[in-house]
C-alpha cells in the first residue's frame, strides 16, 4: 500500500471514522475535511487523531466545506490523493424537508464542486460518491443497480443529482468515478437523531432505570439495515477495481422499524409496547415504504457480503449504549 493517499470528506461522521481506521490499517496516508466549529466535533476520530506536529503524520485534518469549491480545488492539488471518498453530506432525511436548499447545496452542488476540483487540478485519482438507497424512494423492492430511481425527499433528490454528475464526470472526463448505493447502515457511532440509534439509546437508558417514553413516527417502514463497519470495506473495494461502476451494498434482508424496536427492547428483557408512543411530527411529508437491496453485483465483483443483519445489529448497538449509560453513571 506504499504511496496510497486518501482524501475523505465527512471524516468525522460514522462512515468516515470507520473508513479512516480501515485505510490506516492498510498503510494509507489519510487526509480529512472538517468544518470549523467553536466546539470540538471530532469525537469519532479522537482515538486515532495525530498531533499535526508529529513528523510525517498518517492522519491529517484540513478545514473546509463542500460549499467552498475553491478550497476543495486547492486541497486536491496540495494533497494529491490517489483516492477521494465523498462521504460529507447533510444526511438526515427528515431534516432535509426543513432545510432543502442547504441540503441541495451540500449534497448535490458540493459533489459537483469536488468532482470539478479533481478535473480542474488534473490529479490522477479515483473518486467514490456516497449514494443512498433513498434514491429508489417509491420503487418496489428488491432494488438493484438497474431499478428506476424515484426520490421522495429533498435529501434523495440532491443525492440523485450527485449520482448522475458522478456518472457524467466518469463518461465525460474519464475520471475513475464510482457510486456506492449503500442501503441503511448503522453502528454505535450512528448519530443520535437517526431512528436506530434513537431507539437503542432510549432502550439503554430505560433498562438502567429511566422512566422516559420513546417517541417514533412510521413504525411500519421497512429498511435493509447493515453494519457500517462492514460497509466501509465495500467503499474501499470499489476503488480497487480497474474500471469504475455503480454498486448496491445491502444485506438483502428487510425489517420494519417496529421489528428493530422489538429486537432492541427484547435484548434487555423489555416490551417495546410499554415504552413507545407514536408522534406525528416524525412522519415525513412523503414516506418511503420499503427499501431492500439486492447486492448480487457487489457480491460477484467485489467479493463483498454482509455478515451482520438487522437483529444482531440492534443487539450490538444496545450493548454499546448500555455501556455508555453505565459509564456516565
Amino acid at each position: 500500500m506504499s504511496g496510497k493517499r486518501a482524501f475523505i470528506t465527512g471524516i468525522t461522521g460514522q462512515d468516515g471514522s470507520y473508513l479512516t481506521e480501515l485505510l490506516l490499517e492498510k498503510g494509507y496516508e489519510v487526509h480529512g475535511l472538517i468544518r470549523r466549529s467553536s466546539s470540538f466535533n471530532t469525537g469519532r476520530i479522537d482515538h486515532i487523531y495525530e498531533d499535526p506536529h508529529t513528523p510525517n503524520p498518517k492522519l491529517s485534518l484540513h478545514y473546509g466545506d463542500l460549499t467552498d469549491g475553491v478550497n476543495l480545488t486547492n486541497l486536491i492539488r496540495e494533497i494529491q490523493p490517489t483516492e477521494v471518498y465523498n462521504l460529507g453530506a447533510q444526511s438526515h432525511v427528515q431534516v432535509s424537508f426543513t432545510m432543502p436548499q442547504y441540503t441541495a447545496q451540500v449534497d448535490a452542488v458540493g459533489a459537483v464542486a469536488l468532482l470539478e476540483a479533481i478535473r480542474a487540478s488534473g490529479v490522477n485519482t479515483k473518486y467514490y460518491q456516497a449514494s443512498t438507497s433513498e434514491l429508489y424512494g417509491s420503487t418496489p423492492p428488491p432494488q438493484n443497480e438497474n431499478s428506476p430511481f424515484h426520490p421522495r425527499s429533498p435529501y434523495a433528490a440532491a443525492k440523485l443529482m450527485a449520482y448522475w454528475c458522478t456518472v457524467n464526470y466518469r463518461e465525460g472526463y474519464g475520471i475513475h468515478a464510482t457510486n456506492g448505493i449503500l442501503f441503511n447502515h448503522e453502528s454505535p457511532r450512528r448519530g443520535e437523531t437517526f431512528v436506530t440509534r434513537k431507539i437503542t439509546r432510549a432502550v439503554a437508558r430505560i433498562s438502567q432505570g429511566s422512566k422516559e417514553k420513546l417517541f417514533l413516527g412510521n413504525m411500519d417502514a421497512v429498511r435493509d439495515w447493515g453494519y457500517a463497519k462492514e460497509y466501509v470495506e465495500s467503499m474501499w473495494l470499489m476503488l480497487q477495481q480497474d474500471k469504475p461502476g455503480d454498486y448496491v451494498v445491502a444485506t438483502g434482508v428487510g425489517a420494519t422499524v417496529k421489528d428493530f424496536a422489538d429486537a432492541a427492547f427484547s435484548h434487555v428483557g423489555l416490551k417495546w409496547q410499554d415504552h413507545v408512543e407514536l408522534d406525528a411530527r416524525y412522519i415525513r411529508p412523503t414516506e418511503v415504504d420499503a427499501l431492500i437491496g439486492d447486492p448480487s453485483k457487489a457480491t460477484k465483483e467485489l467479493k463483498w457480503k454482509a455478515t451482520t443483519h438487522w437483529k444482531g445489529l440492534a443487539e450490538l448497538m444496545v450493548d454499546a449504549d448500555v455501556e455508555l449509560v453505565k459509564n456516565k453513571k
